[in-house]
């Protein structure tokens, strides 16, 4: 029993490991994923995936103890915690870890060249312009990738409202038959 929670690994190789790791993938989701991640942060989708892997493989036996799993999340938790602190505090690291906004469309004009740098093709632009109650893209006065991968639309007048489902018909009265 005592073999469960004394250390196998060096603690701090395991924190060593969990920072690589953590700041490894944060770069590449930053980066690389940024319209794949949804609405969610990067950093807590980051967490989540770390965390299960981490927590599993301490709970499967792939370290030694479950004591090195702890260290291991504990410090990929601390990072994250950190970042989040660090951002919330200041406007440098808030600058570094949320990348701004992208103008997709200005001014009823596409800006192709940033739709092709996120891979947003005509389709998935279109498709978000109609959810948002735009059938042109000339109505459209700004549509900007937000930093958590979503698609924000301003029109230059309000959006055409959905078109509402055919009336039912009347009941004739006191018949409650149609």
């Amino acid at each position: 029993m005592a073999e469960l929670f004394r250390f196998s690994v060096d603690p701090l190789e395991l924190v060593v490991r969990g920072t690589a790791m953590y700041w490894f993938l944060f770069l590449l989701f930053r980066f690389v994923l940024r319209r794949d991640v949804g609405s969610i942060g990067i950093a807590d989708v980051l967490l989540l995936v770390l965390i299960a892997d981490a927590s599993q493989n301490a709970m499967a036996g792939g370290y030694q103890s479950v004591t090195d799993g702890c260290i291991l999340v504990a410090t990929i938790a601390g990072w994250n915690y950190a970042l989040d602190w660090a951002s919330y505090h200041s406007r440098f690291v808030r600058q570094v870890v949320e990348p701004k906004p992208l103008m997709l469309v200005k001014d009823g004009r596409l800006q192709r060249r940033v739709m092709r740098r996120e891979m947003v093709t005509m389709g998935e632009l279109m498709a978000k312009l109609r959810e948002h109650g735009y059938e042109r893209v000339a109505q459209v006065k700004a549509a900007r990738m937000e930093s958590d991968g979503e698609i924000t639309v301003l029109g230059y007048e309000a959006p055409k409202p959905p078109e509402a489902a055919p009336a039912a018909s009347a009941t004739v009265a006191g018949t409650g038959r149609h």
